[in-house]
C-alpha cells in the first residue's frame, strides 16, 4: 500500500484509512469521551501518517499508527487539563470582578503565590516534593502521608521542615 501511494495511487491511502480507522478509533476512545473529539484525533493521526508515510515500512505501519494515536490522545488530554485550569482561573477572576477591586487583586496575588510555590516545590528532590504536595496542596495529615510514603511521622515532620527551609532559601534568592 505504501509503495502504491508513493507511486501516485491516491486510492492506496484511502485503503490505508479504511483499514486502520476502526483501530485508531478504538485507541483514542479510551482517552476521550466525545465522538467528535475522537474523530478529530483520528484525523490528526491520518494527517501525520500522510506526512510521514515516505519514511515508513509496511510492516511497522500498525505499531506506528497505534503509538501515534496514543500520543495524540495523551497530548489532547494534557491540553484539555490546561484549558480547564485556565477556564477555572478565569471563572474565579470573573467572579471576583463582581466583588471589589481589592478582591480581584487578592485573587491574582493568591494565584501568583500558588504558582510560585509550585515552582519552588518543583526544585525540591522527589521525597521532599511529595511530602510538601501531599501536606500543603492535597491537605493530607502527617499520619496519612507517613502511611502512603512508608515512613514515620517524625520523618514527615523532618522532611516538611527541611523542604520549607529549602523553599525559603530559594524564595530569598529570587528577591
Amino acid at each position: 500500500m505504501i509503495d502504491r501511494h508513493l507511486g501516485g495511487d491516491d486510492e492506496a491511502f484511502a485503503t490505508i484509512i479504511t483499514r486502520y480507522q476502526a483501530y485508531i478509533f478504538a485507541i483514542v476512545l479510551r482517552f476521550v469521551s466525545e465522538r467528535q473529539d475522537a474523530e478529530d484525533l483520528a484525523q490528526e493521526v491520518f494527517l501525520q501518517l500522510y506526512r510521514s508515510l515516505p519514511n515508513k515500512q509496511e510492516g511497522e505501519l500498525k505499531s506506528w499508527i497505534g503509538k501515534t494515536a496514543v500520543n495524540k490522545a495523551l497530548d489532547w488530554k494534557r491540553s484539555q487539563k490546561r484549558r480547564q485550569a485556565l477556564a477555572e482561573c478565569l471563572e474565579q477572576i470573573c467572579l471576583a470582578e463582581n466583588r471589589s477591586d481589592s478582591k480581584i487583586e487578592q485573587v491574582i496575588l493568591q494565584r501568583e503565590q500558588e504558582m510560585l510555590l509550585h515552582q519552588l516545590c518543583r526544585g525540591l528532590s522527589p521525597p521532599y516534593r511529595r511530602v510538601v504536595v501531599k501536606y500543603h496542596f492535597e491537605g493530607k495529615s502527617y499520619q496519612t502521608i507517613a502511611r502512603e510514603e512508608g515512613i514515620s511521622v517524625k520523618t514527615v515532620e523532618s522532611r516538611l521542615y527541611r523542604a520549607r527551609k529549602m523553599m525559603k532559601e530559594k524564595w530569598e534568592e529570587g528577591d
